[in-house]
């Protein structure tokens, strides 16, 4: 590829109303380098952690369950977690075990969204899902058959899929009867060989080779692969308990973005399902390993692209452990243990389907809530994208069309699956040439 010609780029994006709101990506090239590039995220404050204060911790649950329509289950496990721990309650195992099979419908639910509506079509030169599903119908009716399991087996234990409100402190306001579970868990078993394909399918697109060097950062539980619960770790040696957050992780305000950027040591990061699968590979069930290792991919993986089937093999994962949490199920007579609010500060960590997220509340001595700090998935990642946008746009080719810059641009941004929802094609591209 020829040195880029002096030129500037301006890229623009509409607003987007749904999750995150309103995001957008300008870059400035000068004499064939990048002067300049921002991803811009513009949504106005939507005040979540201020609407917590004054609250009773009973609430907090449902209200953040609010925050996100595909990730509610995220945001009530962490905030479970953090409130749990203040109170000195202990859910028991059948708790535990059933809050992870309800986020494991979430995984399901989100990561085939985003693989089949969102990430592939940029693999096979189309401009829209609809367009994909015209082309290759099967994979995308395959796609649609694992979602809406996904979103059945949230139902079973949160009443809905969408702003779930089964899960309370301590547990689950009810128990799903026997026959309900049983039946879901028989469409579990059988979708075991859709999620095989899916795995098969995504190793095998034409994904671009981009290596990187980035810093994972996931949580890592004692025996299973990381989902509602775990420490904190990193691919440089990190290793510590969700109360030590802060010690480590830092936030700041960026003039370009309303959303703040967090960064480890001073440096950018990375979380999300690539960054879990690379450090949590031992602790891939049986079945999932192996299928993994049949793709020929060679893990762990420093390229980006490489997310898509990572998603994947974690809808593998999540189907095999719902499978296996509610085998032989007997609901509980009591669904939840009584816990009783207490003043101090409660911290809690879950694996959204985006990367690790993770809560703090402070309690005061009425019982309340005196303040909330939330820090998601995609603000974590906001960095990573950035510095991902420099490398992967500088090795596509600078001095490429405009049109062929938006694009690869909006396929770099889709691998972390931004939680600004957006249409396939969410990048509007303008330049000016000098």
């Amino acid at each position: 590829m020829a040195d880029a010609p002096a030129r500037t780029v301006a890229i623009e994006v509409p607003a987007l109303a749904r999750v995150e709101g309103e995001g957008g990506l300008s870059m400035r090239i000068r004499d064939g380098a990048i002067e300049s590039l921002e991803l811009r995220i513009f949504e106005p404050p939507r005040l979540f952690e201020k609407l917590l204060e004054g609250r009773a911790p009973d609430e907090v649950p449902d209200l953040v369950a609010r925050i996100c329509g595909i990730c509610p289950v995220a945001y009530q496990v962490s905030a479970l977690n953090a409130l749990e721990s203040l109170f000195g309650a202990e859910p028991g195992p059948w708790v535990r075990a059933m809050r992870r099979a309800l986020y494991c419908g979430e995984w399901i639910e989100s990561h085939c969204l985003h693989i089949h509506l969102l990430a592939a079509p940029d693999f096979f030169g189309c401009a829209s899902a609809i367009e994909l599903a015209r082309a290759h119908p099967e994979p995308v009716r395959r796609g649609f058959r694992l979602q809406r399991l996904g979103n059945d087996l949230i139902a079973l234990f949160g009443a809905r899929s969408v702003h779930p409100v089964g899960a309370r402190i301590g547990g689950f306001h009810r128990a799903p009867a026997a026959r309900d579970v049983a039946a879901l868990r028989e469409r579990l078993e059988a979708a075991l060989p859709d999620a095989e394909a899916l795995v098969r399918w995504t190793a095998a697109l034409p994904l671009p080779d981009d290596p990187q060097d980035f810093t994972c950062v996931a949580l890592r539980h004692a025996t299973d692969y990381p989902i509602a619960e775990g420490r904190i770790v990193s691919s440089d040696g990190l290793d510590l308990e969700p109360a030590q957050y802060e010690r480590h992780f830092a936030e700041h305000q960026v003039p370009h973005s309303t959303a703040l950027h967090s960064l480890l040591g001073g440096r950018a990061y990375l979380v999300g399902p690539l960054a879990r699968l690379n450090l949590n590979l031992d602790r891939l069930p049986g079945p999932a390993r192996r299928l993994l290792a049949s793709t020929g991919l060679e893990w762990p993986s420093r390229n980006m692209f490489h997310s898509i089937v990572a998603r994947a093999v974690e809808v593998h994962v999540a189907l095999l452990e719902a499978i296996r949490l509610l085998d032989g199920y007997r609901g509980a007579a009591a669904p939840f243990v009584a816990a009783r609010a207490r003043a101090g500060t409660g911290f809690g960590a879950s694996e959204a389907p985006r990367g690790l997220l993770w809560h703090r509340y402070d309690v005061d001595e009425r019982g309340l809530v005196a303040r909330a700090r939330i820090v998601p998935p995609t603000s974590q990642n906001q960095a990573r994208i950035e510095d991902d946008l420099r490398r992967s746009l500088s090795a596509f080719g600078l001095a490429r069309d405009d049109e062929a810059l938006r694009r690869h641009a909006e396929t770099v941004i889709r691998n972390y699956d931004p939680c600004i929802s957006c249409a396939t094609h969410f990048l509007r591209f303008a330049a000016e040439r000098r």
